[in-house]
């Protein structure tokens, strides 16, 4: 069964073509791709929005999983990708993208210390690899907007955005 294109606010139509690639992953392959693109560039991704991210909102959120087991760590972040409604996903779903990414950042950089690391037998199935080599190659901004694209399509919320003007004819006022 073939899924629908998710509506993203990418602009530039390779990056969302890339982004509906990482979109068509399994909630399992998304993770590991979210670990390598840390590992490869994580020190570059902090760095892009230091004064948009706050530490004091995304740490307790990261330390959150330092105390669950391996399996109770993986489940969580699981439920984080599948937009589940538990009480990590809903907490990850309240934050702006900048302590999104920040909150994946920690996440990966504590992996195989105070949270699970990658499976010794995960083998990187072809998609998870091209996709990596795919957003290696993009331009930093790029990067960035497909990060916080991905970043921003996962975790629970229930807030709602209002009907497009469309449908009502009439806009919020402010």
């Amino acid at each position: 069964m073939a899924s629908e294109a998710r509506t993203t606010q990418i602009t530039e139509k390779s990056t969302n073509d890339l982004f509906q690639r990482y979109d068509a992953l399994s909630v399992d392959d998304k993770l590991a791709l979210l670990y390598y693109i840390y590992e490869a560039m994580g020190g570059s991704i902090t760095p892009a929005a230091p004064e948009s991210a706050d530490p004091e909102l995304a740490e307790p959120l990261i330390e959150a999983l330092f105390d669950l087991s391996e399996e109770e760590q993986l489940e969580a972040m699981r439920k984080v990708v599948r937009k589940d409604h538990s009480e990590i996903s809903e907490r990850y779903g309240g934050l702006s993208a900048n302590n999104q990414l920040l909150v994946w950042y920690g996440w990966a950089k504590a992996m195989g210390n105070q949270i699970v690391g990658m499976p010794s037998d995960y083998q990187a199935e072809g998609p998870v690899n091209d996709i990596l080599s795919a957003i290696k190659g993009l331009e930093f901004q790029s990067q960035i907007s497909l990060l916080r694209e991905a970043a921003t399509q996962m975790g629970f919320s229930n807030v709602t955005a209002p009907p497009p003007l469309a449908e009502t004819g009439t806009t919020d006022s402010l």
